[in-house]
């Protein structure tokens, strides 16, 4: 099996880049810091256009029908970008509405004209298919027309409206949103059981994706200041510390890059511990982003503690994708009861 990307995965990601790069800079989450959303609507739809929302969406429903692979590595590139907006949850919203037969809906969050938002429950006893009832966080949602709700026994799409008492909550994340908000048998519009496609697996995944790309960008930000920063007149990357603290932050993320890959091609082909290894990939990911964001403002010093700094952006996101579908605590309970893989 080949595991290296092919010419048109190459050009995929080198268009979302060449893209990020040009019209959502790093910069961009500071300007938009007082704004309601963390992204601008006619970024969003030219991201659309792009194609980066219907990667693995069916081409009748206006996707590219590609495997899973492929969307890892597009999400890889969109963390290491840190860009924002509700991304995993309008990607398998997407998916959930083809699955079920709405392709118009497909179409139009493909398209970047529906927002889709995650609604994490808090409490309340789960939804079964029809209506799902408690309270939620909501994360990206200002500008989402429907909401992704993942429950043990499936995931489903709720209208916002269905949703009272939202109340917006500061976020650490300064390029996210979050709000509260409650649902009293708010409808769902589909429906999808976990066995007959695993959405939260696939959510979990993704996640993995974006937090690798964030571990990948704080170490090469930490390689390249320790290349560049002279003290008493020699770069301080000639210091073992300073060495040992780079390579420790490049084994993590290659290590968190290559569970994510195996993960995705495990999921996608139904392998008996695909469970395993997604959990594996979440648990491993989250930790490589989070530490090298860490390490990388103390590389930085003082100066990485600053607003100013992109560094600590970093750390923040790392910290709120690793809430995504359970928190890190859960994802490893989970882990250590699988059987162990094959």
């Amino acid at each position: 099996m080949d595991l290296l990307p092919s010419p048109d995965q190459l050009e995929l990601v080198g268009a979302a880049s060449e893209f990020c790069a040009e019209q959502l800079p790093v910069s961009a989450i500071r300007d938009r810091r007082a704004e309601p959303a963390a992204i601008a609507r006619k970024l969003w739809s030219a991201g659309a256009e792009l194609g980066l929302l219907g990667v693995s969406v069916a081409e009748d429903a206006g996707g590219s029908g590609l495997p899973l692979e492929d969307e890892v590595l597009l999400f890889r590139e969109l963390g290491r970008r840190l860009v924002p907006g509700p991304l995993t949850a309008s990607v398998l919203g997407a998916r959930l509405a083809s699955l079920t037969g709405h392709r118009d809906l497909a179409a139009a969050i493909v398209a970047g004209e529906t927002q889709v938002g995650l609604a994490q429950r808090r409490d309340g006893e789960p939804g079964q298919a029809h209506s799902v009832t408690g309270r939620f966080d909501l994360f990206d949602a200002p500008d989402a027309d429907y909401l992704l709700v993942v429950e043990p026994a499936g995931a489903g799409l709720v209208a916002k409206e269905s949703f009272t008492g939202l109340t917006p909550v500061e976020s650490i994340d300064p390029g996210s949103r979050m709000a509260e908000a409650v649902a009293a048998e708010a409808p769902l519009l589909c429906w999808v059981s976990t066995e007959d496609d695993p959405i939260r697996l696939r959510g979990l995944v993704l996640s993995a994706a974006l937090q690798v790309g964030l571990a990948e960008a704080a170490k090469e930000l930490a390689v390249e200041h320790a290349k560049n920063r002279v003290q008493f007149g020699r770069p301080i990357g000639v210091n073992q510390a300073v060495k040992h603290a780079c390579v420790d932050m490049a084994v993590a993320a290659e290590a968190a890059w290559q569970q994510t890959v195996f993960a995705a091609i495990s999921l996608r082909s139904a392998r008996a511990d695909a469970e395993f290894q997604v959990l594996a990939a979440k648990t491993v990911a989250g930790r490589a982003a989070i530490g090298n964001a860490e390490a990388g403002i103390q590389l930085h010093g003082g100066m990485g503690y600053t607003y100013e700094h992109d560094m600590h952006l970093y750390l923040k996101r790392a910290h709120m994708l690793d809430q995504f579908f359970g928190s890190p605590r859960e994802h490893l309970g989970e882990l250590l009861a699988e059987e162990a893989a094959q």
